[in-house]
């Protein structure tokens, strides 16, 4: 996790931890009904991060048990992570179950920063700045090199700011028809788009 740290350099654009998932939360989400996923977003300060994700966790078939208690943990060390790397006041969690095509379009994040990481099934795509032009300029028809995340690796982005057209491209692995669910956990600053906060 402390590679993350690599973001704040200068000219660095993508931080990545090549990890695995503990195998007792790869192994309930594999054989879990999707439906049971949990789903949600809440903004919450560092010290609320615990029970805001618990009350994420609670309506969804994990809860009360140690594939849950994982998945919550796992969330909130990443959350905490990513509050201190940006000294933030707050973080913006969204925890979702994706059996449509998301943002499956190359694209670059407009926000400062960006984390995302994959529970199950497909991970976050993306390519190399060189190829990063001809993504954006032929989407579906995009043939060039691309690389993938694996589920449970996690990524922090840079975003594209206002000015200039840095940023990685990436896009959300299309899975529309085929009977795939993804968790999927992006974790943002707060802006205008995040909910209230989270309030005990």
């Amino acid at each position: 996790m402390d590679d993350l740290a690599r973001i704040r350099l200068p000219g660095i654009e993508l931080a990545l931890w090549r990890r695995d998932l503990p195998a007792p939360l790869a192994e309930a989400l594999a054989t879990l009904d999707p439906a049971g996923y949990p789903d949600g977003r809440v903004l919450a300060r560092p010290p609320d991060l615990a029970t805001a994700i618990g009350s994420l966790i609670a309506p969804s078939a994990l809860a009360g048990t140690a594939a849950g208690r994982l998945l919550a943990a796992d969330i909130e060390a990443l959350a905490q992570r990513f509050a201190a790397l940006f000294a933030a006041a707050a973080v913006d969690i969204r925890l979702e179950a994706l059996g449509h095509d998301a943002c499956w379009k190359f694209h670059r994040d407009h926000v400062p920063a960006r984390l995302v990481t994959t529970y199950a099934g497909p991970g976050t795509e993306w390519v190399l700045p060189a190829h990063g032009a001809s993504a954006l300029d032929d989407q579906k028809d995009y043939t060039g090199p691309m690389e993938r995340l694996a589920a449970g690796e996690v990524a922090l982005f840079r975003g594209c700011q206002p000015g200039h057209d840095h940023g990685i491209v990436h896009r959300s692995p299309p899975v529309a028809g085929t009977g795939i669910t993804r968790l999927f956990l992006c974790l943002n600053l707060p802006s205008p788009a995040s909910p209230g906060l989270w309030r005990v």
